[in-house]
Order: C-alpha cells, then sequence, then structure tokens
C-alpha cells in the first residue's frame, strides 16, 4: 500500500475528529479575516445530514455578511483551505470544503457583489453565487448556524416548481455527460442523483443522495438494481473502494444503466409537466 493510501486510512479511522477540528479551524479562520463583516457561517449538506464520506463527499459552508467583502479580504480567503492544509497536512478534510461568502444583501437580491467561491474544480472570486433549491432546502430544514445571527428568516423556503426546475437541470446534465463514463468513483453518483430527483418529485422533499438510494431500491424503481447497489456500497464506504480495480472496471460500464434509470427519472418529469 502507498504512503498516500496508508495516510488516508489513518485519516478515515481518526472520522469524526479530523473532521470537527477541520470545521472549527476553518470557522476561525473566517472570524479572523471577516470580523467587521458581521459573517453569519452555515454548515450545510451531506455533513449535517449525516452523509459525509471522506473521499466523495463535500463539507458544504455558506457565509452571508452584512458588509460586503473587500478585495483584499477576498484574496485571503480565497487560498485559505490550501493555507490550512499546509498548517495541517494529515487532516485531509481541508480539501473537502465548499460554498460561497457574499453578502446577505446580494444572496438574496441575486445582484452582483464580490463572491469567493470554493469549489471542486478550483476557487475564484466572482460577482455571482448559484444556490440551488436543493441546497436552499437543505440550509433552511437542516442546516447549522456556526457563527453570527441565524438570518434565515429572511429566505424563502423553495416551491414545488423551483425544485422540479432543478431535477430538470440535472436530467438534462445526465442526458449529456453520463453518455460515457470513466473509471471514477463519481461516476457511480449520477445513478444517486437520479434516485434523489425522482424521490424529490414524488415527495417535494429532499433527502440525503444515500436515503435516495435506499428508498429507490425498496421501490423497486431502478430498472438495473444491481448498478444502484454498487452505487450505494461505493457512497457508503468509498475509501474501501478507491483503488479497486474491479470497480473501476465496472464504473467505466455504467453509462448505459445510468441512462436506463434517467428513463425512470424523465417518465416523473413528463408526469408533472402534464399535471400543470
Amino acid at each position: 500500500m502507498s504512503e498516500t493510501n496508508k495516510q488516508a486510512d489513518r485519516a478515515a479511522a481518526a472520522e469524526p475528529e479530523n473532521r470537527e477540528r477541520a470545521i472549527q479551524s476553518m470557522l476561525s479562520a473566517i472570524k479572523r479575516i471577516l470580523a467587521e463583516n458581521q459573517p453569519s457561517v452555515y454548515l450545510y449538506g451531506s455533513s449535517v445530514l449525516r452523509d459525509f464520506r471522506l473521499g466523495w463527499s463535500d463539507i458544504d459552508i455558506l457565509v452571508l455578511t452584512q458588509k460586503r467583502i473587500s478585495e483584499g479580504q477576498a484574496q485571503e480567503l480565497l487560498l485559505l483551505r490550501q493555507k490550512m492544509l499546509e498548517n495541517e497536512p494529515d487532516n485531509p478534510y481541508y480539501r473537502s470544503f465548499e460554498g460561497g461568502m457574499l453578502t446577505l444583501s446580494a444572496f438574496l437580491s441575486k445582484e452582483p457583489d464580490r463572491v469567493v467561491y470554493w469549489g471542486t474544480s478550483g476557487q475564484r472570486i466572482t460577482e455571482t453565487y448559484l444556490f440551488d433549491s436543493f441546497c436552499m432546502v437543505e440550509l433552511l430544514r437542516s442546516g447549522k448556524l456556526l457563527l453570527g445571527a441565524d438570518v434565515r428568516e429572511q429566505l424563502k423556503m423553495p416551491e414545488y416548481a423551483e425544485l422540479y426546475d432543478d431535477v430538470q437541470k440535472h436530467y438534462e446534465s445526465i442526458r449529456r455527460y453520463a453518455q460515457t463514463t470513466g473509471r471514477s468513483l463519481y461516476t457511480f453518483g449520477w445513478l444517486l442523483d437520479i434516485a434523489r430527483g425522482i424521490y424529490t418529485l414524488r415527495e417535494g422533499a429532499v433527502i440525503s443522495k444515500t436515503e435516495a438510494a435506499q428508498w429507490a431500491l425498496e421501490q423497486h424503481l431502478c430498472p438495473v438494481p444491481e448498478a444502484l447497489e454498487t452505487a450505494l456500497r461505493v457512497r457508503k464506504a468509498p475509501m474501501a473502494y478507491r483503488c479497486d480495480p474491479a470497480i473501476g472496471d465496472y464504473a467505466e460500464t455504467l453509462a448505459p444503466k445510468i441512462q436506463r434509470f434517467a428513463d425512470v427519472l424523465e417518465k416523473e418529469l413528463e408526469k408533472w409537466r402534464e399535471r400543470k
């Protein structure tokens, strides 16, 4: 086993202590940088829904400030994840942080602002921040306030039509990008996204991807259940499968299976359009 894999295994064994330490350290740094901006910092998503898995999941945060973030503050926040990882190289959770930092007024109005964005593909300073209806439901229903005043009473719970629109966008992405698949574990995520989309359309609610996959299997909704069962196993223990060549081989065969499950999602979308 390589030294990198040994380090990952040690980190997984230390969960959730390392994750909690990373969250608290990141919170302290954000508080220091934005001390004059009156920030409200929220944790939401898989970390709060008890569905976080090292090697797959993100630590989703949202920072809403009363005062606009300055250029200097934005530059310091931009590379904060990397700086924290340099200071604590044995804690991989700093790589998992994703989210946006902007003023509450811009978040509400969707007007341009100075926004610090952290994503899977990197970080940037931009003018807008996309926060879809799924994220909003998670924030309002189960989000955890880590710092500052709770401003969620100023936010609006998404209507069913908004959830529908975002499921439609996910569906279109699946049709476009999942025509071929590689060996990445994230390939299995398409199946989980489909399961959650179907659940949301039927129930008008948002649950974790793991729960959605389990529900879809119980309801016998997936025409290729072995694919969804494998996706669920990988989702629950990604570190155990990250170097498994058999799982990589299987991931490469997933495209037609994903598209067959997407057919089910398409029918659910059509049902709602017919009811409108």
